[in-house]
């Protein structure tokens, strides 16, 4: 785990990008709890941290395109992104903020929710 900055440094319910070892990662801050996922859209290879936060969903949002991923999954919940994001281990101990410099093993597999139809 490596300390990205401290929580006063985030804004709640905003992303912030840090490079964490040899990862871009987007740091997302809602109330006390950190969130961090791959800090570059599935899709698009656009910066994720650019983009909006739902704090209800605990998603963020990709600019480019719209697709939103799960800040505890990776998972995108809508299209045009079919792949997930990796997601990473983060904690606020006490006014620090750290993120592992690996992502979670068990990446997980595109959402069943998200098909991509044919025309």
């Amino acid at each position: 785990m490596r300390r990205v900055c401290s929580l006063d440094e985030l804004v709640d319910g905003a992303a912030a990008t840090f490079e964490v070892g040899k990862h871009i990662v987007a740091v997302v801050r809602i109330g006390e709890q950190v969130y961090a996922i791959g800090g570059r859209c599935s899709h698009a290879d656009v910066a994720l941290a650019d983009g909006d936060v739902d704090c209800d969903t605990k998603q963020l949002s990709c600019i480019r395109h719209g697709s939103a991923f799960s800040l505890e999954t990776g998972v995108p919940s809508t299209l045009p992104a079919t792949q997930p994001v990796p997601v990473f281990v983060a904690e606020a101990r006490g006014d620090d903020v750290f993120v592992s410099d690996q992502p979670t093993v068990n990446t997980p597999t595109p959402s069943p929710r998200v098909k991509r139809v044919e025309s």
